[in-house]
């Protein structure tokens, strides 16, 4: 591979990655390439684990963890002396962890890269951050990006949002995380680009619901094409930009989350459509699928905001209400005929 543009790329940036999952671990060995990289592992164990094989093998077996990254389990002691802070964390957890660490947060860039609208509020990941810090330099990071993929160097592109629409500090973010596998775009449209990652979760549950059923590549195409019609619509109706929806943020990552080996939410799914109860699917995962907490909170936003979000509907149903799989794809497909594209 040429190297003509390395002027594109920015080097020794101190930051301070919260999360030492599979996503957290790879972007933490990614950007270690180019900048100087604290990580923190909340769990004690884990984190001793981690220094000691200088590898994941709980979360990305296989994949070395350079000596230059430092790992901790001390938060403050990972928080000091940084000027970016990457959250990598499940998004339930954001809240809490960003209240009790806001202190450290002031006059640094906040980087968003969880996936999930807030169960209870069913706000953004980027609103919970500000409201936790009253700090404004928060961005987010989404995108097709399996970290089994990236950890691998597989060519991969993401997209990065400013909540201050801060096109500079954008820009300028845009260069610390760019490499010559993982290419970053700009979008200032940070509603569509948080809703298009969190919702399209509950449309690979979806999918993996008509893999677990037996059902075929028609099955999927319909439910990928009409999922992101409906996140679309309440994309829209949040403020969000129609034309996020096309790119990366939208049905880049819903295309990859609805099809890949790795998708969590997909393999939710289909384990559902195997007949198996969701407690127990989930009492057996090591790692979290955002898309069942984030159904609820999209299934109530949807009926607050009197928006039609059918498939969301009957996967709330099916993960929260008994309702069977079988049943709830007659629901879609016995619905009131109508237009493909609405207002014709």
């Amino acid at each position: 591979m040429g190297r003509k543009n390395l002027k594109i790329f920015l080097k020794g940036a101190n930051i301070s990655i919260l999360g030492a999952g599979s996503w957290g671990t790879t972007l933490a060995v990614m950007l270690s390439e180019r900048h100087n990289i604290k990580l923190w592992e909340f769990d004690k164990t884990q984190c001793e684990k981690i220094i000691k094989e200088r590898e994941n093998k709980k979360f990305l077996p296989g994949i070395k963890i350079p000596e230059n990254i430092f790992i901790s389990n001390n938060i403050e002691e990972v928080l000091n002396g940084t000027e970016i802070v990457l959250f990598v964390i499940p998004s339930h957890t954001i809240r809490k962890t960003a209240g009790k660490i806001k202190q450290y947060l002031k006059n640094k860039l906040i980087v968003s890269a969880s996936k999930g609208l807030e169960a209870k509020n069913m706000k953004r990941m980027s609103e919970v951050l500000f409201e936790e810090t009253g700090n404004k330099n928060i961005f987010i990071i989404s995108g097709p990006s399996h970290a089994e993929e990236v950890s691998r160097k597989h060519p991969t592109t993401v997209v990065i949002s400013s909540f201050a629409k801060d096109k500079e500090k954008m820009e300028y973010l845009q260069r610390i995380f760019i490499t010559e596998y993982f290419r970053v775009y700009t979008n200032e449209d940070i509603i569509g680009v948080e809703l298009g990652g969190a919702l399209k979760n509950i449309i690979a549950i979806a999918a993996g619901i008509s893999d677990g059923m037996g059902f075929g590549s028609n099955t999927k195409a319909a439910l990928m094409t009409r999922g992101i019609a409906e996140i679309q619509r309440i994309g829209v109706k949040l403020g969000a930009k129609k034309e996020t929806f096309a790119g990366l943020a939208g049905i880049g990552d819903l295309i990859t989350t609805c099809i890949s080996k790795y998708s969590r939410n997909r393999y939710v799914g289909e384990q559902l459509g195997k007949g198996r109860k969701l407690k127990e699917i989930l009492k057996n995962m090591i790692m979290v699928a955002e898309g069942v907490k984030t159904t609820s909170a999209a299934y109530r936003l949807a009926k607050r905001l009197n928006v039609s979000m059918p498939i969301t509907e009957e996967v709330y149903k099916i993960l929260y209400k008994n309702k069977s799989a079988r049943n709830a794809v007659f629901t879609l497909m016995l619905r009131e005929p109508k237009p493909e594209i609405w207002g014709i």
